[in-house]
């Protein structure tokens, strides 16, 4: 494993490790890291536009009218999917690419090794959810224009909105990844605990099922759950013209009480 950058006791005080000029050069030093991992590139980058466009040149059901009622039968199924992909994007990252890279570190000492200089966890979390943020709007970008593009999906009919729910939803997930990413012991550890929120998480997505065709009661479940309410935002925002106000504040809490919680949980060991 390349040895990240890191300030030392003797060239600097606790100053310098929290100046944006080390934060940089961390970020960039991690992200060069993150590119090596080719399963990592595939799943971050790649995965989202690859299954929207496999669903829809193969699926039958594509051209289809999503559901019944005065929206759903409006729109293609393709189009109805698009906001559940995007959700799944944001749940790849902040579930299965964010916290083995923490565990890692941890397993291999890299992090035992950091605890004896001045920088701060926050720094090493703020370096991995830069970079872990930059590959999800691009995994998006390139979701949403090969659906445009080669499959004609539809754009969201309120872009306000899904702009909002998109960056929400992933600040929701990636505070669940975050607070893995600061406690579990191992890669292994970190990865099993990532995977089994990310099934879980896909569920109540919609992933599996399309959440508009759910019963009630499991769409009201996941309303509350990080990416079962980014999922929902999104498709307010895209094809239902709605405000998802409740969803919001759902992912809103979500954030607000986890990545405080990360940082304090947070082992170097």
């Amino acid at each position: 494993m390349t040895t990240i950058p890191t300030p030392t006791r003797a060239s600097g005080a606790v100053g310098t490790a929290r100046s944006p000029r080390v934060l940089a050069a961390l970020t960039v030093s991690e992200a060069r890291l993150y590119l090596r991992e080719p399963s990592a590139v595939f799943f971050g980058l790649f995965f989202p536009a690859v299954l929207l466009l496999a669903l829809g040149l193969l699926m039958p059901w594509a051209d289809q009218p999503f559901g019944e009622g005065p929206v759903l039968s409006e729109i293609t199924a393709i189009t109805g999917y698009t906001p559940i992909v995007l959700a799944l994007a944001i749940g790849t990252v902040g579930y299965t690419t964010l916290p083995p890279v923490m565990g890692t570190y941890r397993e291999k000492g890299v992090l035992r090794r950091l605890s004896t200089t001045p920088l701060p966890p926050s720094r090493l979390l703020v370096a991995q959810l830069l970079i872990n943020l930059a590959m999800l709007v691009i995994a998006s970008t390139l979701a949403v224009l090969g659906g445009a593009l080669v499959l004609g999906v539809g754009m969201p009919r309120d872009v306000g909105v899904t702009l909002l729910a998109f960056v929400v939803g992933a600040a929701a997930s990636m505070s669940v990844g975050l607070l893995i990413a600061a406690v579990a012991p191992t890669a292994g550890a970190s990865t099993g605990t990532g995977m089994l929120v990310y099934m879980t998480s896909l569920f109540f997505a919609g992933v599996w099922f399309p959440l508009p065709l759910m019963p009630d009661v499991v769409q009201t479940i996941s309303r509350f759950t990080p990416l079962g309410a980014a999922s929902q935002a999104l498709a307010a925002g895209w094809y239902e013209g709605t405000f998802p106000g409740v969803e919001l504040v759902v992912m809103a809490v979500w954030t607000a009480v986890l990545v405080p919680l990360a940082a304090k949980l947070f082992r170097w060991t």
